[in-house]
């Protein structure tokens, strides 16, 4: 059974920066991509950023150079790094993986409140 658990969500002024983790257990975590989705009220879930299991990562335009995706695969954790955090960065974000190769996401964290005050 996959598990993902994420933390590091919060309050931050406009221009701030925040850490999100997600841990993940049951299985082997190096071998799968692992993802970070996002969404704000009213709005539909949005992809966010990913890194592969070679470590490579992708962006969504409205975050790339401000967001940051890292793993530890000796601990089991994604990051995700966010710097210059604006009023649209308010969201829940969640933490995904999928079940095979490639990134089509099956599994999902419970998702960490971040907001982002002017």
């Amino acid at each position: 059974q996959v598990q993902l658990v994420e933390s590091g969500g919060g309050l931050v002024q406009a221009g701030g920066s925040l850490r999100l983790s997600c841990a993940a257990s049951g299985r082997s975590f190096r071998s799968y991509a692992m993802g970070w989705f996002r969404q704000a009220p009213g709005k539909e879930r949005e992809f966010v950023g990913a890194i592969r299991s070679s470590g490579v990562t992708t962006y969504a335009d409205s975050v790339k150079g401000r967001f940051i995706i890292s793993r530890d695969n000796a601990k089991n954790l994604v990051y995700l790094q966010m710097n210059g955090l604006n009023l649209e960065d308010t969201a829940v974000y969640y933490c995904a993986t999928p079940a095979g190769p490639g990134f089509s996401p099956n599994y999902w964290g419970q998702g960490t409140q971040v907001t982002v005050s002017s």
